[in-house]
């Protein structure tokens, strides 16, 4: 309850600072010609992208001989975004709680942890191929600056250490295992100083290891297969672009092709690489920046983002929450996942 205070509190401080005085007039006269038709559509497609995340963690369970139904997944990967959220840690919060619903239904937990991994490495992957098409249209515009680029390789960069982790445990569970615990020995160390006790288990990273290695076992997918997850990825990104398009249309402002496509590729960069958890307060910062980069009116730009924001962030967050909470009640009967 706290963090949620907390997160609440920053995203009301990002839109105070927002919606300055000096604007206050142009905000409310934008404010009236509201439709909240366009608001409701735009909820509607974010329901769409549960579905459409689910089908996308349907995918890649497939591929590792795992089956179970699209809702069931959607559910359980809502969850997992309410975790991340509440205590975020790069998405292994969202890995660990896959992996407990595993055993919990009586599933070996290696191969959904595997599926759980892959899902943020084919999700970065589907986003790349939208981040290129928004920085051409950021270079043709000549609104590219040091901070995209900079931003682009840091995600970059995160993507290729998801894929090198997953490539070693596919290869060999001793090595990544070595790797991991390394890793976690070098971020105690640093941790050490500001906080007493081990902050990362080694031990725990073996066993991560293992979990990894016994999870593409029995693989004998073909590494095509991988472009059905990633064109589901990709649908994901175009109903988040809907979502944009529904919040200009919510209060009349003109938009392009190139506006939506370049306006979602920064905010859902600047999500990604943020320290904060889901890009909050960072995003509502740098999104208004962006819009009006592209031609957007300040106080536009801002309504348009809390719009965006609202129902991309806090929706999920409040029905992430409500399903993180049922799969814990034990009124569902054990299935495979």
């Amino acid at each position: 309850m706290k963090k949620l205070f907390i997160i609440l509190v920053l995203f009301l401080g990002i839109a105070v600072v927002a919606i300055s005085f000096s604007e206050l007039e142009t905000i409310m006269s934008t404010l009236r010609k509201a439709h909240l038709i366009f608001f409701i559509f735009a909820i509607i497609v974010q329901f769409l992208w549960f579905i459409a995340t689910g089908r996308m963690y349907q995918s890649i369970f497939h591929l590792l001989g795992v089956d179970e139904s699209t809702l069931t997944l959607s559910r359980i990967a809502t969850a997992a975004n309410f975790i991340n959220v509440v205590a975020p840690t790069a998405g292994v919060g969202g890995i660990a709680l896959f992996a407990s619903e595993a055993r919990r239904r009586g599933h070996p937990p290696g191969k959904v942890t595997v599926a759980a991994a892959l899902f943020l490495l084919l999700d970065q992957a589907a986003f790349l191929v939208i981040l290129t098409l928004g920085l051409i249209v950021l270079f043709r515009r000549n609104d590219l600056d040091a901070s995209e680029i900079s931003a682009s390789f840091i995600m970059f960069g995160i993507a290729i250490s998801y894929a090198f982790i997953l490539y070693l445990g596919y290869r060999s569970e001793e090595k990544l295992g070595s790797l991991l615990a390394k890793t976690a020995r070098g971020i105690n160390r640093v941790v050490k100083f500001f906080r007493k006790g081990e902050y990362l288990s080694e031990i725990r990273a073996h066993e991560f290891s293992h979990e990894i290695a016994e999870g593409f076992s029995g693989l004998t997918e073909k590494p095509s297969s991988l472009i059905r997850p990633i064109l589901w990825g990709i649908l994901d990104k175009v109903l988040l672009m809907c979502v944009l398009i529904f919040s200009f249309l919510s209060f009349e402002v003109p938009f392009s092709a190139g506006t939506i496509i370049a306006g979602f590729s920064i905010a859902y960069l600047f999500l990604i690489v943020s320290p904060t958890p889901s890009g909050i307060g960072i995003v509502e910062g740098l999104m208004p920046i962006a819009l009006s980069s592209l031609n957007v009116s300040w106080s536009e730009a801002v309504l348009i983002t809390l719009t965006y924001r609202t129902v991309t962030f806090w929706v999920p967050f409040g029905i992430g929450a409500w399903a993180f909470r049922s799969l814990h009640t034990g009124g569902e009967e054990p299935s495979a996942i």
